[in-house]
């Protein structure tokens, strides 16, 4: 049934970006007048929040400072921050003495259940949005979730990235993405299994590698790779400043042939690199075996995977090793992918709305500094993107050292775009 107001904005996806847009209108509003309050609403297809659940390694930490938060970038005061949830969980003092500025990830992930709680007025959970529909000469969208449809000024498109496989490469029971790692192999507890390959060069492939050479102490863990070995996240004090709120507007100004040279120059901030501690840890794991003459651990490097057979039972994978053409059949009980994601296709999650929206010779969708996509004539309503902004924004688009600030970004232009429709009450027009 249609709900039977305007919203000032509805939420596609309610995962870290989304939650904190929703906390920034909680906290413009509490602060307006009356008048000036946006009414949000949030629809999120899983049944409960969840952020990579399938990697949530219990020794695993962010990349990330705690104080690159929900909130802390754009309001320091707020009591949605990382050190209000550990105050109101009784482990402030703890932290402070755990002397880092990186908490363990499933600590993270806890934190944000807990700030997705407080809003839970705010959001739909088990609602997957089918169609975005202009309607009212363009200047409302009908958001359609089901049997239900919800019509708003604009949308904020926050659904994240799909996980990427080699050309083809399907999941299935022994053929993993990293992103469902901790499921998978959830069915190996209770069996022994032999060999484990992991796909992959990126801080996810070094993960898992380590995850599973720990968990099944007798299973041998390739890791397969085109590199020569593990390339270290550039995280130095100087290089970190690209991902400050000022270097967006130094990014979204600079011409084309800057931004890709930035782009490039500083892709090792992100892109298929390691932490250097786990790049350390998981060389002293392959000396120590050889020292032993128990080698479990082997990295093997400057390789590819050419060809891949599935069975019940497992899969045979060839290794090629590139310097030399020398190819390896291995049989592995199961081969994990972790090769990294993509944007998810705003325009076809937009379904009728996303023909409207415009784009540059490269194809790109064309987006404003205000996060806003460029759309044609037909269209007036706002289309927000949290994410998939890398070639207007920069490198920080698809992470979360921006969520707090482009939240506030947003909620300013919102605000200041004003109500083209005033509030008022619409007909049912039934089951969409």
């Amino acid at each position: 049934m249609q709900d039977n107001d305007v919203y000032d904005l509805v939420g596609i996806g309610f995962g870290p970006s989304n939650l904190a847009l929703a906390i920034a209108i909680e906290e413009h509003n509490g602060r307006c007048r009356p008048g000036d309050r946006l009414r949000a609403i949030f629809l999120e297809k899983q049944d409960d929040f969840g952020w990579h659940r399938g990697m949530l390694f219990e020794d695993a930490t962010m990349q990330v400072s705690f104080l690159k938060d929900l909130v802390t970038m754009r309001n320091p005061a707020s009591d949605f921050s990382f050190v209000s949830y550990l105050h109101a969980h009784e482990r402030l003092a703890d932290f402070i003495n755990y002397k880092s500025m990186y908490p363990l990830r499933v600590e993270f992930h806890d934190y944000l259940r807990w700030a997705a709680g407080r809003m839970k007025d705010s959001v739909h959970y088990g609602h997957t949005v089918t169609d975005v529909v202009p309607v009212e000469g363009g200047s409302l969208l009908d958001v359609t979730a089901g049997a239900r449809t919800f019509r708003t000024r604009n949308v904020s498109v926050a659904v994240g990235l799909e996980s990427r496989l080699p050309a083809g490469i399907e999941v299935s029971e022994r053929v993993w993405h990293n992103l469902d790692i901790l499921h998978r192999a959830a069915a190996f507890d209770v069996a022994e299994p032999r060999r484990f390959i992991v796909v992959g060069a990126g801080q996810s492939a070094a993960e898992s590698v380590s995850f599973l050479h720990e968990r099944y102490p007798t299973a041998e863990v390739c890791s397969v790779f085109f590199r020569y070995g593990y390339s270290p996240a550039d995280d130095s004090n100087f290089v970190n400043g690209i991902f400050d709120p000022d270097a967006v507007d130094l990014y979204f100004d600079a011409p084309d042939e800057v931004k890709r040279m930035l782009f490039e120059y500083h892709r090792d901030t992100n892109y298929s690199v390691v932490d250097r501690d786990l790049i350390e840890d998981l060389y002293r794991r392959v000396y120590r075996e050889k020292v032993l003459g128990r080698e479990r651990l082997r990295m093997l490097n400057a390789s590819q995977v050419t060809s891949l057979k599935t069975r019940p039972d497992g899969v045979t994978a060839v290794v090629e090793h590139l310097p030399t053409g020398e190819r390896t059949p291995l049989e592995a009980d199961a081969i994990v992918y972790a090769t990294g994601y993509r944007p998810v296709d705003v325009t076809r999650l937009l379904g009728t709305a996303g023909a409207h929206c415009r784009r540059d010779d490269q194809n790109l969708l064309r987006v404003g500094r205000d996060y806003r996509v460029t759309t044609d004539s037909d269209l007036r309503a706002g289309i927000y993107l949290q994410g998939g902004t890398e070639h207007a924004h920069g490198i920080t688009s698809t992470l979360l050292s921006a969520v707090a600030v482009r939240s506030g970004e947003i909620v300013d232009a919102l605000a200041a775009s004003g109500r083209e429709v005033p509030p008022r009450p619409l007909a049912m027009i039934g089951d969409r």
